[in-house]
């Protein structure tokens, strides 16, 4: 097969060659332009340059925005955002693509401001910044204001002017540009300022704030649309009055202020009261704390009033009360002596009804003598007949030893009666039982129960024994007669006595006692 000849009138061109050529052509074709799209795949890269594409329903272009060109872009790239990008077209040889070297954007439309503005409120408002708990109260009459605007516009002078017109105030001018490139950071590191201001140092810290500007298109109005502006104003712990645009204008940095104005006047309003209108109030709550006080003190006194009706006369009454006491003293001066006077009489009558103590005790003594005389005669009849008595009851009493064997001879009477009779009921038993076995066990019973009662009668006869007494330390007193002795009074000095003992007997001889008192001879 023949192989086919190179064709030598075609150029040949190397890789770099044709990769030069056509990024010349491009750049030489298109020079700068402006590309409509969707930003997709933004990064943004340590070296600062940012990447992304455009794209739209029919294709797809590689865009760079190179570090030096960041600053002048316009607005913060970020995905899904449709914007207008102004740049050239340029070729990358090593990989063999074309791209747009962006040097500014712009939003495409208010369409595309509106819904990069509506995804921010969503994601602000779902972190909670709106909420509106975290309003804060304006001070009532605030020393210095805070001022977030720009220099050169007339809103700082519609706000000085407002001022002072209705309260001068002390003012602090944060001067910041409200629209264009980096106006949102100056303004987010114009409040985060304000914030930070501690009153050391010369400069007070403001008591409440004014973020305001004139009114704009709304790609003017997007500085105070900037999430970083929108989060230094929910951090600032000053109490924050947004004043952005005219009243139809609305901006997000309203929705996290704590009031909202709808013009730069307005925000002055809010910050003060009208020095005329506190003047007006002051009179008015000072008439009514007035007429408060009036009424107040007149409700008392007629209190007071009817109090003081209710009281009694005092004079009348401490006159009443000393006539009473004059009264109680003259009577009590004449009571005192007639009861004086009574107190003797009484005391004289009874003396003379009184007998006389010498009267009395003789009378007395001869009661005593009398008395003496009817007991000395009644004593000797009164021994005399305690002595028959004793006579006649040891005439009935046996002696103690006659007892006993009387005692004993009955215990033995009964003994041998039991005996007789057990020894019968043996016989009979026996016989009733002959021929049969006979247990002892009945006759055992018999036999303890006679002996128990026997025991009984023992004992009791010996409860009744004299001699069971004298064994427990008593003695028996005899005369020499025989005679048991119950009394002191029959015994005389000198006198033979028997004492029986539980062992035996003794004799002894009646001695006067020791210390004895003779009779009185009253």
């Amino acid at each position: 097969m023949d192989t086919p000849a190179p064709l030598s009138n075609l150029p040949e061109f190397s890789v770099s060659e044709i990769s030069g050529a056509i990024k010349r052509l491009l750049e030489g074709s298109f020079g700068r332009v402006r590309v409509r799209g969707e930003i997709t795949d933004y990064k943004r890269y340590p070296s600062g340059h940012l990447y992304f594409s455009l794209k739209d329903e029919g294709g797809k272009i590689s865009g760079v925005c190179f570090k030096n060109s960041v600053r002048g872009l316009g607005l913060v790239p970020e995905n899904g955002l449709e914007v207008v990008a102004t740049g050239r077209v340029s070729a990358y040889g090593e990989r063999s693509s074309y791209q747009l070297i962006v040097e500014r954007m712009e939003y495409a439309g208010e369409g595309a401001l509106l819904a990069r503005i509506e995804r921010l409120r969503v994601r602000l408002a779902e972190e909670g910044l709106f909420d509106a708990d975290r309003k804060r109260a304006l001070p009532v009459l605030p020393a210095v204001i805070g001022i977030v605007t720009s220099a050169q516009g007339a809103v700082l002078q519609d706000i000085r002017t407002t001022l002072a017109r209705r309260f001068p105030r002390r003012l602090l001018v944060w001067s910041v540009p409200v629209q264009g490139e980096g106006a949102a950071a100056r303004i987010a590191a114009a409040i985060a300022g304000f914030d930070r201001l501690t009153g050391r140092g010369g400069i007070p810290r403001p008591d409440v704030l004014i973020v305001a500007r004139g009114g704009g298109s709304l790609e003017d109005l997007m500085a105070f649309n900037d999430e970083a502006v929108l989060r230094a104003a929910g951090a600032c712990r000053i109490p924050l009055i947004s004043a952005v645009g005219h009243e139809t204008d609305t901006t997000l940095i309203d929705y996290v202020s704590d009031r909202r104005a709808p013009t730069p006047t307005a925000a002055a309003e809010l910050a003060v009261p009208a020095r005329a209108d506190l003047a007006a109030d002051l009179a008015h709550r000072a008439a009514r704390l007035i007429s408060a006080l009036n009424h107040l003190v007149q409700h008392r006194r007629r209190r007071l009033d009817a109090a003081a009706h209710a009281l009694p006369d005092l004079p009348n009454l401490l006159g009443t009360v000393r006539q009473r006491l004059d009264d109680r003293g003259y009577r009590l001066s004449i009571a005192l002596p007639n009861l004086v006077a009574a107190r003797r009489n009484a005391l004289v009558l009874a003396e003379r009804h009184m007998p006389s103590p010498v009267a009395l005790i003789a009378t007395r003594r001869n009661g005593v003598v009398l008395a003496a005389r009817g007991l000395a005669t009644a004593l000797p009849r009164l021994v005399a007949l305690r002595r028959t008595g004793l006579i006649t009851a040891e005439r009935h009493l046996h002696p103690p030893r006659a007892r006993i064997a009387a005692g004993h001879g009955r215990i033995g009477l009964v003994g041998s009666q039991l005996d007789a009779a057990l020894r019968r009921a043996i016989g009979r038993s026996q016989a009733t039982l002959l021929g049969r076995p006979v247990s002892a066990s009945p006759l055992l019973a018999l036999l303890r129960q006679r002996r128990t009662q026997i025991d009984s009668l023992e004992a009791r006869l010996e409860g009744a024994n004299p001699m069971a007494l004298l064994s427990r330390g008593y003695v028996l007193v005899r005369d020499d007669a025989g005679r048991a002795v119950t009394q002191a009074a029959t015994l005389r000095t000198g006198m033979r006595l028997d004492l029986v003992f539980a062992d035996g007997e003794r004799g002894v001889k009646v001695e006067p006692a020791p210390g004895r008192q003779g009779a009185l001879g009253i």
